[in-house]
């Protein structure tokens, strides 16, 4: 897939170019960037370079990883980092983000999130996103429930983080949690309450994708 942008009240969601290398670097010297998330530890300069330059770039061309810079659309400075992940059970993919320490509080992933989860919903056809992070990681969990996912439990042993195995909570985001038709036919368990999509928007095409913003908050370091 060729890169695209997605744009929000405040923010750019666009394409990582080699130029991020230094404000990747910085952000994640941070020491909760690099517990709660499964970046490299310690951080270097050549791993910021690999990850803006190269793993990005390739995670589009082969449509494997979406990473998108998340950037202020008045500064261009770095808020954070956000990516979806395709899932090998077709139409599920996986979010996961991290948050520049300055720029946590004011609501910057919330958005981000969002504005991430209706293209993947609309223009890449999901019907599951989700949302994993170690046990622990409040923030991230937070971002996670003020923009609609739902908790699905716990997964044991369920990521591996610098050698060590760790326990993650998991949780999901449907279309119609959005108010989204599914690619999908949609059958819940006997008694599961589902909620149908009120309408059907228009989708997403072109490069460029505007968004309503998300809901202010209190936002995460990182999740994976």
């Amino acid at each position: 897939m060729e890169p695209i942008t997605l744009t929000t009240e405040r923010l750019l969601l666009r394409p990582f170019a080699g130029t991020d290398a230094d404000a990747v670097h910085a952000a994640c010297q941070d020491p909760d960037i690099q517990r709660w998330t499964t970046v490299p530890s310690p951080y270097g300069r050549a791993d910021a370079e690999t990850f803006t330059a190269q793993l990005c770039p390739d995670g589009w061309h082969d449509d494997s990883t979406y990473n998108f810079a998340v950037v202020l659309r008045g500064s261009g400075a770095l808020v954070g980092a956000l990516g979806i992940t395709r899932h090998h059970l077709p139409g599920t993919y996986e979010v996961g983000f991290w948050t520049a320490k300055e720029y946590r509080g004011r609501g910057y992933t919330s958005e981000a999130v969002l504005s991430a989860a209706h293209w993947t919903f609309t223009s890449l056809g999901g019907d599951r996103l989700e949302w994993r992070a170690e046990v622990g990681n409040h923030p991230s969990r937070a971002v996670a429930l003020r923009t609609g996912f739902r908790m699905e439990g716990e997964q044991r042993s369920g990521l591996l983080n610098n050698g060590v195995r760790r326990d993650v909570w998991v949780g999901a985001l449907l279309p119609s949690d959005l108010g989204l038709p599914g690619t999908c036919a949609y059958l819940p368990a006997a008694g599961r309450p589902h909620r149908a999509p009120a309408h059907r928007p228009p989708a997403a095409s072109g490069r460029r994708v505007h968004m309503p913003p998300g809901t202010p908050g209190p936002d995460v370091s990182a999740c994976l």
